[in-house]
């Protein structure tokens, strides 16, 4: 009993769940590559607007 109490006097008590929380995102990289305006070379960036003229160009290859 003494030892019990000793651990609660050093350790406090917890109630609920215990572990530590998790974020969900955590391995995740943020990007904005799949954003419609870098896609669509909108945002006014030089290469943007090439890399999406390169996309197109690639998407309507298959529509000869």
């Amino acid at each position: 009993m003494d030892d019990d109490f000793q651990h609660i006097l050093e350790n406090g008590i917890s109630f609920g769940r215990g572990g530590e929380r998790v974020d969900p995102n955590a391995g995740k990289v943020k990007t904005k590559a799949k954003k419609k305006q870098y896609i669509t070379g909108a945002h006014g960036s030089g290469s943007a607007r090439q890399k999406a003229k390169y996309r197109e160009q690639r998407a309507n290859r298959k529509h000869k």
